[in-house]
């Protein structure tokens, strides 16, 4: 871990009762977390942890620079103090983990369910125990892209018990033809709706008309099942953005003040 801006630690081999693979977990702790001896901090959840922190661990050499971002926005006071947690994904096992279907041609895919179980039932009992966590949902975030973006909502939207606050950047809404959209149509009424961001930025991919359609599919059926924009749902569409770390780790400012802010901006505009 060459370049990391903060207070950190890392759980290596994670390992969990639900799948087969370890996974190193790393742990970025808020300024003043050592000095207070008390004080309960919210948890945020992101997957592909390594891409998050580290240029040397990220694909293709691009991180997210959430420890820079965190830390400058907790110094001047725009956000809580918050833990993140990147949890690593496992490599050639990262679309079966993350996708909570086989794809159309039963190939590959199909174990978001299990990999939310270790979250739920491994991760987070593991992180309340060791850190000063506040555990309730409110308190609870998690986030990703791409098909990180995918398992965000499947397994926020199955647990709003757990988690209260979701992330989701650029997700691959084209899973499986659409499948996400139809598990969100499916959902019963849910007891409380998690606090939502979504984005797309308007370059991403071959056919990024055909994205943008998804996203904006996405968007209409979110509001259909009861969210509202600009109250519960943010809704960013990033002019000219591509889909890599680079595009996501710009947005992570607004993205983190939607989520955890303290100056009561949560319109969710990109800045």
């Amino acid at each position: 871990m060459k370049s990391l801006t903060g207070n950190f630690r890392l759980h290596t081999g994670f390992h969990s009762r639900h799948l087969p693979q370890d996974r190193d977990i790393i742990v970025y702790l808020p300024p003043g977390y050592d000095e207070s001896e008390r004080r309960r901090y919210p948890v945020f959840y992101l997957h592909d942890g390594q891409n998050l922190f580290d240029e040397e661990t990220a694909f293709c050499g691009q991180e997210w620079r959430a420890d820079e971002t965190a830390e400058q926005l907790i110094r001047e006071g725009v956000i809580q103090p918050v833990i993140l947690v990147g949890i690593y994904n496992t490599g050639a096992n990262r679309i079966d983990e993350y996708t909570p279907t086989p794809d159309s041609h039963g190939h590959s895919g199909g174990k978001a369910r299990l990999y939310g179980d270790m979250i739920v039932e491994d991760l987070k009992p593991f992180i309340d125990a060791e850190y000063r966590t506040a555990p309730g949902p409110e308190n609870t975030a998690m986030g990703g892209s791409s098909l990180g973006g995918l398992v965000t909502l499947y397994l926020g939207l199955r647990r709003p018990d757990i988690f209260g606050k979701l992330a989701v950047l650029s997700p691959s809404v084209w899973w499986n033809r659409g499948v996400i959209l139809r598990i969100i149509r499916d959902l019963p009424p849910l007891p409380a709706r998690p606090r939502l961001w979504v984005d797309i930025g308007t370059a991403e991919g071959r056919y990024p008309h055909s994205i943008l359609r998804d996203t904006r599919n996405l968007r209409e059926v979110l509001c259909r099942k009861g969210w509202r924009e600009g109250v519960d749902l943010a809704y960013v569409e990033d002019d000219g953005a591509l889909h890599n770390e680079a595009a996501w780790g710009r947005r992570m400012p607004s993205v983190l003040q939607f989520l955890f802010g303290e100056s009561g901006d949560n319109s969710g505009e990109a800045k």
